[in-house]
């Protein structure tokens, strides 16, 4: 595998740093859960965590496995899903003690982001059995919580080990492995605001971690037909794909070379719709369709040379607090700690290189089509938002984070307001 060699880093990068991953172990395939044992044989005292869906699909037999290594088994319910908030980290930090030596969270995203966050704060090491291929946060630093009604995401530590069931990622639900793919297919837009961000504020890049995320997200695309019909080795090829970019992730230490202007739309939908009590979809699928819309801004910046427009700080904080209500103040205290609308951004003198930059990205259409492969449709998503709720996104989404995005540049040149 691929991940095998990345695990070993890379030493004097031409960007000018050392790359490396703490993971020490990562196994995908049949009979990977048959290697527990020998992966815990350290350890004497471990917290199980899963919740409902994945206790029945993995975590009981997980438990089965190890048996009186397991010192407890958590089981997080909710109606609907377990959302990662103060509640929850409770919840799985109060099920230690203090002969715990090991977490293991069976599950996807949310799990994945809790044992991560609470192992890192007590100094424990963590483990993660997959359940889905439906995103790429497993070897990552990064852990995505909602804190004070906001989507943040901390630094913490990737887990020590990946086990991933060949079996069980086959038999995840269509919508996660759907989501898995898209998450890596919206790297097209995401390595693109990467060097839009180089040109404009400077940002560091690493030209290796760029190229390792790009050939990963064609290795996907490939691999629509296999993933549309369940194909166990493509469905493993997907889940070492979401790995890889954890990986690449690990090695800048933050989550630039996999996340941008897709992921900002899919954090904004996500947050507004907790607001709101509305339904979303899950994060993967929401940047998947998120990727065909910051690809049609892409398009409208090509083809026009437009104005800088003058910031109206009284404008922009009316709508923020329309749209974010209760979580509106911390946004925009977070866009004045970071500078968003301080900073000089030499957007009209540098806009041929952006031209060019842009222009590699696929268009709307190709995106669509690489969407449709794996039974994905737009029109899903303006059924979901409709053309009202992305639009705010498409000009507020970007307050949710501190990077600067295509975004970023659509608002200062497109924005009414």
């Amino acid at each position: 595998m691929q991940t095998e060699k990345l695990l070993r880093g890379i030493e004097n990068c031409s960007c000018g740093k050392s790359h490396s991953c703490p993971i020490e172990e990562v196994r995908i395939g049949e009979g990977t859960l048959q290697a527990l044992p020998e992966l815990c044989r350290n350890y004497h005292h471990i917290v199980l965590v899963s919740d409902d869906n994945t206790w029945r699909v993995c975590g009981e037999q997980t438990a089965a496995i190890l048996g009186s290594k397991v010192q407890t088994s958590l089981v997080l319910h909710a109606d609907g899903v377990v959302i990662p908030d103060e509640k929850a980290i409770e919840t799985v930090r109060s099920a230690a003690s203090e002969k715990t030596d090991l977490y293991i969270g069976v599950g996807s995203g949310v799990i994945n982001d809790l044992c991560k966050y609470v192992s890192f704060g007590l100094g424990l090491p963590y483990y993660i059995v997959a359940t889905a291929p439906s995103m790429d946060g497993y070897a990552s630093v990064g852990c995505a919580l909602i804190l004070q009604g906001m989507k943040v995401t901390l630094n913490a530590r990737p887990p020590k080990a990946i086990i991933a069931e060949q079996s069980v990622l086959q038999n995840a639900p269509m919508e996660m492995l759907q989501a898995g793919y898209g998450d890596i297919i919206g790297k097209f837009s995401c390595l693109n605001d990467w060097k839009l961000s180089v040109l404009l504020t400077g940002e560091y890049f690493c030209q290796r971690v760029y190229d390792i995320v790009y050939e990963t997200a064609q290795q996907v695309q490939a691999l629509a037909q296999g993933v549309a019909v369940r194909d166990g080795k493509a469905v493993s090829a997907l889940m070492e794909a979401l790995v890889t970019v954890g990986i690449a992730m690990s090695y800048v230490g933050n989550s630039r070379p996999a996340s941008g202007s897709e992921h900002h739309l899919s954090h904004y939908f996500e947050i507004t719709g907790i607001l709101e009590k509305k339904p979303y979809f899950s994060h993967g699928i929401d940047v998947a369709y998120s990727s065909v819309i910051t690809a049609t801004l892409r398009q409208r910046i090509l083809s026009s040379r437009p104005e800088k427009r003058p910031f109206d700080r009284d404008a922009y904080e009316r709508e923020i607090r329309r749209i974010y209500g209760s979580s509106a103040q911390g946004i925009i205290e977070l866009q004045d700690r970071v500078g968003g609308y301080s900073r000089e951004i030499p957007a009209e003198e540098k806009f041929d290189e952006i031209r060019a930059i842009l222009s590699e990205v696929p268009t709307p259409a190709q995106f669509e089509q690489m969407l449709g492969a794996v039974g994905l449709d737009m029109a899903q998503c303006w059924a979901m938002y409709g053309e009202k709720k992305v639009a705010d996104g498409i000009l507020y989404a970007k307050d949710l984070k501190d990077r600067y995005t295509v975004l970023n540049l659509y608002y200062e040149f497109f924005r009414e307001v």
